[in-house]
C-alpha cells in the first residue's frame, strides 16, 4: 500500500542526491513511494538513479523534463500528476532527512491541515563530511557529530536537531513561528494539492513554495508546525540560477495571490492530467519506474 508520495526536486547535483537517497533507504516505514522530480539534469543524475533505485526498499519514480531554465513548479506538477499516495510530502534533492521524517509527516497528519517542517543549514565542510555510514547509523543527525565536524554549538543547533520525538513535539507547541509551506519539508493530502491546481508554473525561484501554501490556506486548510519534529540537514550550495528578474516576478505573483485570496493556479497541474485523472505528460518527458 502506498500511503504517501515523497516528491523530491533535483537538478544536476547527483552527489547531493546520493546522500538524500542514503537517508531515504533507512526510513522507519516503507509504505511510501519516492518521485524524483528532475528539472532537466544531465546523464550523471540518471546514471545515479539507475544504480541506486533498484536497491531501494520502496518504489522509485524518476520523472525528467528537458532543461529550459528554472522550472521547479512545472516538474513538481508532473510528479504530483504521477503520485499514487493519498498524501504528498515534499523535500529537496539537497536535504538529508532523519529516519523518522516520512513517519512524522504521516503520523502527525490531521484533516484540514497541511504540515510545515524546517531544515538545518550546513556549511560546506560539514556538508562534505556526511558519509553513507554516518547517515545509516544516524550519527550525522546528532549535535555531538555536528559539533565535532565544525558546527558552532548553541541553542539553535540543539533545537533543530532535537534528540527525541517527544522533545520535538514539545518545541513545536511552544515556539510561535508561523507555519508556511516549505519546499524542504511539508505535506498535505494529494486531493488538497489538486484542489488548488498544484504549483504555480508562472513562478520561478523566490517564494514559489510559500505561494502554494497561501493558496492552500485560502482553500480552507490550516498550517501546523512540525519544525522540530522532523530533522532535515540542508547541504550547502549556491543559487546562480536565481536572477533578480526571476525573484521580482515571483514576488509580484505571491503578493497578488495573498492580496486577492487566490486559490487555484492559472497554470498548474491540470494540464498534466487527462480526463480520467491519469498523468499525461509532454512527449519529450521521460518516466522511469523502479520497484523493490
Amino acid at each position: 500500500m502506498t500511503t504517501a508520495s515523497l516528491l523530491i526536486s533535483t537538478y544536476n547535483w547527483p552527489q547531493a542526491l546520493e546522500k538524500v537517497l542514503w537517508a531515504l533507504s533507512v526510513q522507519s516505514r516503507q509504505d511510501f513511494e519516492i518521485i524524483l522530480a528532475d528539472d532537466g539534469s544531465g546523464p550523471d543524475t540518471a546514471a545515479l538513479i539507475a544504480r541506486m533505485a533498484p536497491a531501494m526498499p520502496v518504489p522509485v519514480v524518476h520523472v525528467w523534463q528537458p532543461d529550459l531554465g528554472f522550472a521547479k513548479c512545472r516538474i513538481l506538477n508532473k510528479a504530483l500528476a504521477l503520485a499514487r499516495g493519498e498524501r504528498i510530502i515534499v523535500t529537496d534533492g539537497d536535504c538529508v532527512v532523519r529516519r523518522d521524517f516520512v513517519d512524522c509527516h504521516i503520523r502527525q497528519a490531521r484533516p484540514g491541515q497541511y504540515l510545515s517542517g524546517s531544515y538545518f543549514k550546513l556549511p560546506p565542510h560539514v556538508s562534505r563530511a556526511i558519509s553513507r555510514a554516518g547517515v545509516e547509523t544516524q550519527q550525522v543527525f546528532s549535535p555531538r557529530w555536528l559539533v565535532a565536524h565544525g558546527m558552532r554549538p548553541g541553542p539553535r543547533l540543539y533545537a533543530k536537531t532535537a534528540a527525541s520525538p517527544l522533545l520535538g513535539r514539545l518545541l513545536d507547541r511552544v515556539v510561535t513561528a508561523r507555519p508556511t509551506w516549505n519546499g524542504h519539508s511539508a505535506s498535505c493530502l494529494r486531493r488538497d494539492a489538486l484542489a488548488v491546481n498544484g504549483f504555480n508554473e508562472a513562478m520561478g525561484y523566490g517564494g514559489e513554495d510559500a505561494e502554494f501554501g497561501a493558496r492552500l490556506t485560502h482553500s480552507g486548510l490550516r498550517g501546523r508546525r512540525i519544525r522540530f519534529s522532523t530533522v532535515a540537514l540542508h547541504l550547502h550550495h549556491g543559487r546562480s540560477y536565481a536572477t533578480p528578474e526571476m525573484r521580482a516576478n515571483s514576488s509580484a505573483i505571491k503578493r497578488r495571490t495573498r492580496a486577492e485570496g487566490l486559490i487555484r493556479a492559472e497554470r498548474g497541474v491540470d494540464q498534466w492530467l487527462g480526463p480520467d485523472g491519469a498523468a499525461r505528460l509532454d512527449p519529450q518527458d521521460r518516466v522511469a519506474r523502479f520497484d523493490p
